[in-house]
């Protein structure tokens, strides 16, 4: 018997074709780049086995495991803890995997990833097809291929996939997402070679097609091969293909019998968005829907910004493609399938866009999830919700994403929870910065939506507009066995310099609030991400915006994947910037700023709004010592910090208490 949302969402939950394979819905799980979980010599760790199980049992109907490098020399590896398959010294683990994705009804696909201009990390060079310098200048400097090395290199992409299919693999990917080797001979921006792999569009795409020819001979006709291309590169800046070009290839793979097309979007070099949220969900399904246009016959796989499975039903139903192809949204939740198929899909917890993973894994740390901080840490049972040995009443002050999340794993856990908010809404800071994002501002507002629904469905107990102090404890002493203050932390007014012009200066909280008006000549207190996202906003409104900043950048708490979309707004709307600037004065209509040589520079305002410094509400930490048996500090409260800390912070607090 059908579950309800295999019902609702039936094109989502039909069976689907790659190769001689029968999938048992129209899902296939993304490579996800690689997580860094693995050992420095490429082998795998029981780390990656915890989270690759966990993955295995998300639902999809094809699972892609994550890129192996092809190369004994390590040319193509690009992240200090790559996985490796150029010898059968590694396939154990391989076929671990494998198993897994077998044991839960999945087509397995091993994803065999040279990474060209981004590789070679240990060696100090990446091999290319062409000397095209960096524009990025921590990659390694570019050494020419040579025809011979061509040769090798297919040949160990083709030995690499034996090993796959030896290990238990159904079938292989090769990838030009994100401007890996493929992607380089097929771009004119880094295959600039005067041979028969150089200059026109067919002989950029010989190397493809002899990749695509060494792996079917190597496989056999009864294994697929999936080549993920292309469909915008992004790179016009640096000379790269249109798009024109890049549907070319996909023909191009297609008359070569390539058995699935995965449609992506973006190098790491691309001086615009592809995959953050800043760009809405859905931009880039016309792209899906050309390459079914141009390939009837071949199964078209895609997922760019694509988080909701309502849309991917849709858009398979419409024939805009075949599979949903999805990876960050089940990093952030891994239920997010049966969550679909039981039709519940209030309870998914979204991905948020936010770019923490490849914040971290460009950084050569091992992958992260703002949303799920379960992820990477599935082998350690201390992560795990399990059920509390002693059943504990549980205040939680503060309703924010620190206490929200808290709260929520520790009822998971058999707690009785109640959580107190000052406010009048759960949500915290969160819902008045959410609110005035330039970003797609559904990704922050559909995490309140889910806390709260969840708070809902598992009876928590709310008290908004309750302020907790002493004497409110005093008067509900003993009533519980645990406080966690989860009351975030907010702005230093008393460091900035004082104003006799009443009104002059306000909040950012109030701000974002609503609570104050706002004039149309602002200054803003403070370039980190609080006093751009205010700035973004009202120079969006029309307000004559400039940002005062005592560091010498603005965005230095953004994480590093983000810091550029903020900086690129900031020219574009053309918010005056003061860094390496301090306010000195703050009266007669404006602040008079002085710079790190001492000179004085006065701006108009008639509102001045202070966005930093940033202080943690700690002080009820202390006076409820001696009220509670236990008490604990969680989020800003700690220190002001962000999202990612904040949820988790309270989760690891949830599943410990």
């Amino acid at each position: 018997m059908k579950k309800p949302g295999e019902e609702k969402f039936s094109n989502l939950f039909q069976p689907g074709k790659i190769g001689k394979y029968t999938t048992k819905n129209r899902v296939k799980y993304g490579a996800c780049c690689v997580s860094n979980y693995n050992t420095r010599d490429g082998f795998i760790t029981d780390r990656e086995l915890a989270r690759t199980k966990v993955i295995a049992q998300t639902g999809c109907g094809i699972i892609t495991n994550q890129g192996a490098f092809p190369d004994p020399k390590g040319e193509g590896k690009a992240y200090f803890r790559q996985t490796a398959l150029y010898d059968d010294k590694f396939m154990a683990q391989f076929e671990k995997i494998a198993g897994f994705i077998h044991d839960n009804g999945g087509v397995a696909i091993q994803q065999i990833l040279h990474c060209g201009r981004y590789g070679g990390i240990d060696l100090g060079y990446c091999l290319q097809p062409s000397v095209v310098p960096q524009t990025l200048p921590h990659f390694r400097p570019p050494r020419e291929i040579t025809k011979e090395e061509i040769k090798q290199t297919v040949k160990d992409h083709a030995d690499a996939s034996k090993r796959a299919i030896k290990a238990g693999f159904d079938g292989v990917e090769i990838t030009s997402f994100m401007g890996y080797l493929l992607a380089n001979f097929n771009s004119k921006f880094t295959n600039r070679r005067t041979d028969e792999y150089g200059g026109s569009l067919e002989n950029r795409g010989r190397f493809m097609r002899e990749l695509i020819y060494g792996i079917k001979e190597a496989i056999g006709d009864d294994h697929p091969l999936v080549a993920r291309l292309n469909g915008a590169e992004l790179m016009d800046r640096w000379g790269g293909n249109d798009e024109d070009e890049c549907f070319e290839l996909m023909k191009m793979a297609g008359d070569c019998g390539i058995d699935m097309i995965s449609v992506t979007v973006g190098w790491q070099e691309a001086p615009v968005s592809s995959i953050a949220r800043d760009v809405p969900p859905g931009h880039w399904n016309r792209l899906a829907a050309r390459a079914k246009k141009l390939l009837p016959d071949v199964p078209i796989a895609f997922g760019v910004r694509l988080p909701d499975p309502e849309m991917a039903d849709k858009c398979i139903g419409n024939g805009e493609f075949d599979f949903w192809e999805v990876c960050r949204p089940m990093l952030a939740d891994p239920q997010l399938l049966h969550k679909a198929a039981e039709d519940r899909l209030e309870d998914k917890k979204p991905c948020l866009g936010c770019m923490l993973c490849l914040s971290r894994l460009f950084r050569d740390l091992p992958y992260l999830c703002t949303a799920n901080p379960a992820l990477g840490h599935e082998v350690e049972p201390e992560y795990q919700l399990t059920p509390s040995a002693v059943k504990k009443k549980i205040m939680i002050i503060g309703g924010g994403p620190a206490g929200l999340e808290c709260a929520i794993a520790a009822s998971q856990r058999g707690h009785e929870v109640t959580i107190y908010d000052k406010s009048d809404t759960l949500g915290g800071s969160l819902l008045g910065y959410a609110s005035h994002d330039q970003a797609n501002q559904e990704d922050l507002l559909n995490l309140i939506s889910y806390y709260k629904t969840q708070v809902e469905k598992r009876g928590i107990e709310v008290q908004l507009n309750t302020e907790v102090n002493p004497k409110l404890m005093r008067s509900i002493l003993h009533k519980y066995d645990v406080a966690i203050v989860a009351a975030g932390a907010r702005i230093d007014i008393e460091e900035i310099p004082a104003t006799e012009q009443e009104g002059l200066v306000i909040n950012a909280l109030d701000a974002v609030k609503g609570k104050v008006r706002v004039g149309k000549k602002v200054m803003v207190l403070g370039g980190g991400k609080i006093g751009l996202t205010i700035a973004e906003f009202l120079r969006s409104k029309g307000a004559e915006v400039t940002i005062v900043e005592e560091a010498r950048r603005i965005a230095e708490d953004v994480i590093p994947t983000w810091k550029w979309r903020h900086n690129a707004w900031v020219e574009e709307m053309k918010i005056g910037t003061l860094t390496g600037s301090k306010v000195k004065k703050i009266a007669d209509g404006g602040v008079t700023v002085v710079n790190a040589k001492g000179e004085e520079t006065f701006v108009p305002a008639d509102t001045v709004i202070a966005a930093s410094p940033r202080k943690a509400n700690q002080e009820l930490f202390q006076e409820l010592e001696f009220m509670v048996d236990e008490l604990h500090v969680v989020g800003d409260a700690v220190a002001p910090r962000g999202l990612y800390q904040a949820i988790h912070e309270g989760y690891r607090m949830g599943v410990r208490i």
